[in-house]
């Protein structure tokens, strides 16, 4: 029975890390086909987020262990099929901002211009996400969303070609945390990529982002 269970647990859980691959190789091809960047430097967006991005699951994997560190010493296995929950995406989050932000002082990344394209692969990626728990999955509390995100593209677009890179981040940001946090306050929850996002987080997060990047 216990076996069984551990199979559909294991089953689930890479079922939903397949829906995230796809949904982010769908984000990563859009930028790539859409992006007016030149080859060059589309071709070093796409291998300088392909890293962040690896680097951000290290993160989560490592925000597992920190805050489950009874868990991990007395059974390091069972880290593995311990689910990831919004704490250690929070961790993941805080540790990348860092992480982004380091190499921007040490002038190894243009951080407006890698901000950007990590927009465009993450709207497009996260809509792509949410229909598929919208439509295939039957979630009913993607559909919020889903329509935030449509805005969000819709707006991305429409402004790329009439606002500095400094000013489409922002109103991105802006626009993305605000719509959270309402949909935090009308909903049970909100999620992104499957974690919880807290309204507080999402609060948090624009200020230190809005002071950083002013």
């Amino acid at each position: 029975m216990e076996s069984g269970e551990t199979q559909l647990a294991v089953a689930s859980k890479l079922t939903a890390i397949g829906i995230m691959a796809l949904s982010l190789a769908i984000g990563f091809l859009s930028f790539y086909l859409l992006s007016d960047l030149t080859k060059e430097k589309r071709k070093r967006h796409i291998e300088e987020l392909t890293s962040q991005f690896i680097n951000f699951v290290i993160f989560i994997w490592l925000g597992k262990i920190v805050l489950h560190l009874p868990i991990f010493i007395s059974d390091p296995l069972s880290i593995l099929t311990y689910p990831s929950d919004s704490q250690s995406f929070y961790f993941a989050i805080v540790l990348i901002s860092l992480l982004l932000l380091y190499k921007t002082k040490r002038k190894k990344l243009n951080i407006l211009p890698f901000l950007e394209s990590f927009i465009h692969i993450f709207l497009v990626g996260s809509f792509v996400y949410e229909f598929i728990q919208f439509v295939v999955e039957d979630n009913p509390y993607a559909f919020g969303y889903l329509i935030l995100l449509a805005v969000l593209i819709g707006m991305f677009f429409f402004l790329q070609e009439r606002l500095t890179t400094m000013m489409i981040v922002m109103v991105m940001m802006i626009v993305w945390s605000v719509g959270l946090v309402v949909l935090g306050f009308v909903q049970p929850f909100v999620t992104v990529f499957g974690y919880i996002m807290a309204p507080w987080f999402v609060g948090l997060f624009f200020v230190l982002s809005m002071g950083t990047l002013l």
